[in-house]
């Protein structure tokens, strides 16, 4: 009778009573923990919850509640036009070339924080330096949160 099942059953895996690898490394893990718990060794302790102030309504938040990420850098950008070429028209640029951009002189230039514009204004030299200066910043409620 022994036979007859091992024709029926062929290629088949027998169960076996030993849980998998991965439920042992589990069941080892959690012993380790005990063991570092009981030693007052625990690796992982509770935070206590920040407390809310009282002060602060959730309408009149200012530039406080931003202050984390006051330190977060952008790029910021300054363009004085722009132009649309052909290929065969970039190709044949060198040195003495001139791009004529679709800005007017006199218009006031566009300023973009990580490619988004915030404001406008005016070039001006800084000492050695070119700089800009605002004339218009631009503000609406997307900007500003949905305040």
């Amino acid at each position: 009778m022994n036979d007859a099942f091992d024709d029926k059953n062929a290629g088949r895996q027998k169960p076996h009573s030993n849980p998998p690898d991965d439920m042992v490394a589990m069941g080892s893990l959690d012993d380790e923990l005990e063991a570092d718990e009981r030693r007052g060794q625990g690796g992982v302790s509770p935070m206590p919850a920040a407390k809310a102030s009282a002060s602060h309504s959730p309408g009149a938040r200012g530039l406080d509640s931003l202050a984390f990420v006051m330190d977060v850098p952008v790029e910021v950008t300054v363009e004085i036009g722009r132009r649309s070429m052909k290929i065969a028209e970039v190709l044949r640029l060198g040195p003495g070339s001139v791009l004529e951009l679709d800005k007017a002189s006199g218009e006031p230039l566009d300023i973009l924080v990580n490619n988004r514009l915030v404001a406008r204004g005016e070039a001006v030299v800084v000492g050695e330096r070119y700089g800009i200066r605002l004339t218009e910043v631009l503000v609406n409620e997307e900007t500003r949160g949905g305040q």
